[in-house]
């Protein structure tokens, strides 16, 4: 038999961001929400080119004749093209229907010149600081901002070469310009190059180019712990901004003396030279000042779980009756925020221990968990400092809930804690403890767009194995003796994760090979990992149909025979970003449902504390499998993967099922139904 095949992960990530971009070339979907899809594309290529591209170039260097570098690069200036093509063709002239011309590689006329004059001298001259590049300089371009280079030509045939900085985010990327016939919207840079001659005034000519320099986001960090580890990730990022170059981007008319004069005086040999588009930083279109109800998705107002409800009195007492669920966006965050309030204030609450993976800007429940510590309460807290982007903000969260008495914990250098986990501690003559486990950051800023689950439980024998996994943290090692930490109901990576799915798998095979009913339905953000990918196709095999829902990478093949015939693979992107983890084993028609943190990557299984769990009550095992079941039947905004690794659109017809907006309505239902058993 041949071996198994795989998508590289690389090149499948590429596919996703394409399927964004699928969305903003979607006429169907409302202007300012395409213009959104194409900031989220830039967002997410910038980031892939911080993380990704780094790791690519090195092991193209080791291995050519498999060089995934080079089919990035391509399939990137693919859809590079394509973006261009959405904006130029697309957007700018749907914008200009609604009266606003968004002036995109125009030249300006004589009333837009002068208020460009006026604009520079009161609101963008005190922030440029232009520099002369020489073999001399010491400047160094930060990562990912954009400067306009200035090929000077001065009396004396002389010529020189400056740099000019754009200042964002201290300016707003766009400036609206209203004027008595129209409304315009221009970029800074282009008000700032209109300007150029009152920096350079004995130029007799002016070129003027935008470039970017994109670094290496990768931390160096050792193997220390505690204090140490807080103090090395605050020292590494003031070196981020000054990593290794992995991308110099810049404007088509650059001559190639000057371009390599550039690299030259930057020490940007080891970056990919990519001659790009006028404008970079397009991540930063989200902001264009264009927003408007008419072209933007109507509002879902989120439904409220306890809304009308005068007994019982808290969330506390109502979780005694029964386990609760909380579907983000779809149904209110308040519950989440009042879980950890009524912790705060609750006199019969002793300890309250959670992780926090990417901590909100302003966390309500940062918040609640300092007044809980200063109410005399025991708080613990995991703050993972190693979570890419958010690590200063988490840091900074981290000092403050110290500063008021809360007992803050990390996790070592090689070992990411993604849990997303909180416990309660009380006096309770029957449910002493209380919690919470999600899919999803405890943040109640990506909640308002992200997908996830929470569930809020008292169950005791899970909440104990939560307390023991919490004891495990706070020691930073694994005890001993493994039978020490026996999970029964959780699935912990780093202890019986991988090995339960594996059981839970090789089951349904079992039950296929003994002739009874068999299925797998499985929704991740990611499918990496090729030990539970080999299984999967193992149950294909077996002949169990199996169903996967993967919204960004994926390394399976469908469709293969004789490997995967029997999986079919499907991508949701939508007005939300789907989130949750989500796994459901047909069990001979006595389902077993179970959902969390953990995607099947590398890092996931291997470098990571994850925390799976099963669901028991079974109206929400029921709200899980319907909703799965309706992302399954979403003929609108899903694509199947084919074995080809591309979005293939499940029909071209209109109507159909459109996952989102079924859930939302569907929850909205669930809400009242939830409320009437009490």
């Amino acid at each position: 038999m041949e071996a198994f095949r795989y998508f590289n992960r690389d090149i499948s990530w590429l596919t996703f961001n394409e399927r964004v971009l699928m969305e903003a070339a979607n006429e169907a979907v409302p202007l300012m929400e395409r213009i959104r899809f194409l900031s989220i594309y830039s967002s997410n290529l910038d980031e892939f080119y911080r993380v990704r591209m780094p790791y690519l170039q090195k092991n193209a260097m080791k291995d050519a004749a498999n060089n995934a570098y080079l089919e990035a690069e391509a399939t990137v200036n693919r859809q590079q093209e394509e973006f261009g093509r959405i904006l130029g063709k697309s957007i700018i002239p749907a914008l200009a229907r609604q009266g606003i011309h968004f002036l995109y590689k125009e030249s300006v006329s004589e009333q837009i010149a002068a208020f460009a004059r006026r604009y520079f001298y009161t609101q963008i001259a005190g922030f440029l600081q232009p520099v002369y590049l020489n073999d001399k300089t010491s400047f160094f371009p930060e990562n990912n901002q954009i400067y306009i280079v200035v090929v000077l030509q001065l009396p004396g045939d002389k010529e020189k070469i400056a740099l000019v900085n754009i200042p964002v985010p201290q300016l707003d990327r766009f400036v609206k310009i209203k004027l008595p016939d129209d409304e315009y919207v221009i970029f800074l840079e282009d008000l700032i190059r209109c300007n150029l001659s009152i920096l350079f005034p004995d130029a007799l000519d002016i070129k003027a180019f935008n470039i970017k320099v994109t670094r290496d986001a990768e931390l160096d960090l050792l193997d220390e712990d505690g204090e140490d580890m807080a103090e090395q990730v605050e020292r590494q990022l003031g070196k981020r901004d000054f990593g290794l170059a992995t991308r110099f981007l810049y404007e088509p008319g650059l001559s190639l003396r000057h371009l390599q004069y550039i690299v030259n005086v930057f020490d940007l040999k080891k970056a990919s030279l990519v001659e790009g588009g006028r404008y970079h930083n397009l991540k930063d279109l989200s902001s264009l000042p264009v927003a408007s109800p008419a072209i933007s998705y109507p509002a879902w107002p989120a439904a409220q779980h306890l809304e009308g409800f005068e007994e019982p009195e808290t969330l506390f007492e109502a979780l005694t009756r029964r386990d609760l669920m909380v579907h983000a966006p779809y149904q209110t965050y308040d519950t989440i925020l009042r879980f950890f309030n009524e912790a705060a204030i609750d006199r019969a609450v002793q300890e309250i221990y959670t992780t926090m993976y990417r901590v909100a800007h302003d966390s309500k429940i940062a918040h609640a968990l300092i007044s809980a510590a200063k109410n005399g309460k025991k708080v613990t807290v995991l703050v993972e400092l190693k979570a890419r982007f958010d690590e200063a903000n988490n840091i900074r969260w981290a000092k403050k809930m110290k500063s008021a008495g809360v007992k803050i914990i990390h996790s070592v250098t090689a070992l990411k804690v993604h849990a997303k986990l909180a416990l309660v501690k009380r006096k309770h003559p029957t449910h002493s403890h209380l919690g919470l486990l999600a899919t999803g950051n405890l943040n109640e800023g990506t909640a308002r767009f992200y997908t996830d689950h929470i569930l809020l439980t008292a169950h005791p024998a899970m909440l104990k194995e939560t307390e023991l996994l919490f004891g495990f943290l706070s020691k930073k090692k694994k005890p001993e003796k493994i039978d020490a930490m026996r999970f029964e109901h959780l699935l912990v990576a780093q202890f019986n994760l991988q090995n339960r799915f594996i059981e839970l798998i090789d089951r349904e095979i079992d039950n296929a090979k003994n002739g009874l009913s068999a299925g797998i339905t499985i929704k991740l953000n990611n499918l990496e990992e090729e030990v539970l990918i080999n299984k999967l196709y193992e149950a294909s095999n077996a002949g169990i149909a199996v169903n996967l829902i993967v919204r960004s990478i994926c390394r399976l093949v469908p469709g293969i025979p004789g490997q995967s015939e029997n999986i079919r693979i499907k991508r949701i992107v939508d007005r939300y970003l789907e989130h949750g983890r989500v796994f459901i084993f047909h069990n001979n028609g006595r389902p077993e449902v179970f959902m969390g943190s953990a995607d099947w990557m590398n890092r996931n299984i291997y470098r990571r504390i994850e925390v799976c769990f099963p669901i028991y009550h079974e109206d929400l095992k029921k709200q899980l499998t319907d909703i799965l079941a309706l992302q399954w039947d979403d003929t609108v905004q899903a694509v199947w993967i084919d074995e080809k690794l591309h979005n293939v659109p499940v029909t071209t017809l209109p109507g159909g099922v459109r996952s989102q907006e079924a859930i939302y309505h569907y929850l909205t239902g669930a809400v009242e139904n939830f409320k009437k058993t009490f």
